[in-house]
């Protein structure tokens, strides 16, 4: 059988900020999730349990667990994806804004209102 996940020993700093976090409340709800499962893990508790007290999977503790192992605190900031690239450039952009923001008159349109077709075209 596989030795259980269990955080590393927290430094005096480690422990302070994680319990500051978890106290306060104020900060992101996946900074304080994943204080709390570090927390619970520094206390003895076992995956499967820490996974019902935050209501997460319990791949999700372990990986959690893992990376501060790896990173330290740095794993209480959620990584998350950059997205789709840009369509447009800013200069696109205040181009758009400024043709929208210009009545279609002053433009030689023969409307007097912007929708999103009209300006698409």
């Amino acid at each position: 059988m596989a030795e259980p996940v269990r955080v590393r020993r927290l430094t005096d700093h480690e422990g302070q900020k994680l319990e500051q976090i978890v106290r306060r409340g104020s900060t992101s709800s996946v900074r304080y999730r994943r204080a709390m499962m570090l927390l619970a893990s520094a206390g003895g508790n076992r995956v499967p349990v820490i996974a019902k007290v935050v209501r997460a999977d319990e791949d999700t503790v372990r990986d959690t667990i893992h990376r501060f192992d790896e990173i330290g605190l740095a794993c209480l900031d959620p990584r998350w994806a950059g997205g789709r690239p840009r369509l447009l450039s800013p200069d696109d952009e205040d181009f758009v804004v400024q043709t929208a923001t210009t009545r279609p008159t002053k433009l030689g349109q023969p409307f007097t209102r912007w929708s999103i077709r009209k300006l698409a075209a």
